[in-house]
């Protein structure tokens, strides 16, 4: 499996907003027409987007669903879509819109029999579980809940279900552009069989690099692109030599 750069375009409100480790009222961006925005970053050369509809994983409703079906129906790009998909038939919702992979969080974590279920009907593939970790926790709610437990032990359950692949976010580093913690990315990556595509903290080549070569199938770029700290055209270019 080849190295995946995903852009992120996370929607609140109606607008693509990166925020500083996921709290309400700390967008470091905000910015009019997520489509325009997911548009940009294609034109620079990506070909894979991450989209997260952040309303949806606060409120658990998926405020932003029209905004999602829009940037689906317009883009050829490979999109994987997370953010309030709260039940089996939310997520079979998203796959129909023609998404190539659903992050399911909460849900997973409440009902893990959920993705074996997803799993069987869509491919495992296109089910990819949410590890949102906050000082080694994972989170549940958008974050907002720690559930005490560590996504190693998560990770390894989710991978028997029959889940494709693991989203693993770290919340301390996330939207602060000072770079990656690397360790534990590695550390789950080397306890799973399955990819693990990593986020928070990306800002720079270098740090896309590192994840690449820890084993990660993929990292997500956040804050940094909006701000011009990472570039994707030159991020793409580094990952192709």
């Amino acid at each position: 499996m080849s190295f995946a750069f995903f852009p992120a375009v996370d929607l609140r409100g109606g607008k693509c907003v990166q925020l500083v480790g996921g709290v309400p009222g700390t967008e470091v961006v905000a910015l009019d027409n997520p489509l325009a925005q997911a548009e940009r970053w294609i034109d620079e050369g990506a070909d894979h987007l991450h989209i997260i509809d952040l309303d949806g994983a606060i409120q658990g409703k998926r405020v932003n669903a029209p905004i999602l079906a829009q940037i689906v129906k317009e883009l050829d790009v490979y999109i994987q879509v997370g953010g309030g998909i709260r039940s089996e038939e939310e997520a079979r919702d998203v796959l129909r819109l023609g998404v190539d992979r659903v992050i399911l969080g909460t849900a997973a974590l409440k009902d893990p029999d959920m993705i074996a279920q997803l799993a069987e009907e869509h491919g495992r593939e296109r089910i990819m579980v949410a590890l949102d970790v906050k000082r080694g926790d994972v989170t549940t709610e958008g974050w907002q809940k720690t559930l005490g437990k560590r996504a190693m032990e998560l990770g390894r359950l989710f991978e028997d279900k029959g889940a494709g692949s693991i989203l693993f976010t770290n919340i301390d580093v996330e939207g602060r552009e000072r770079g990656i913690d690397i360790q534990p990315t590695r550390e789950l990556v080397a306890a799973l069989r399955i990819p693990v595509v990593a986020a928070g903290g990306v800002t720079s080549i270098d740090d896309v690099l590192a994840l690449r070569d820890a084993g990660a199938a993929g990292a997500v770029a956040g804050t940094a692109i909006y701000t011009g700290k990472l570039s994707v055209s030159a991020t793409l270019q580094a990952l192709r030599r």
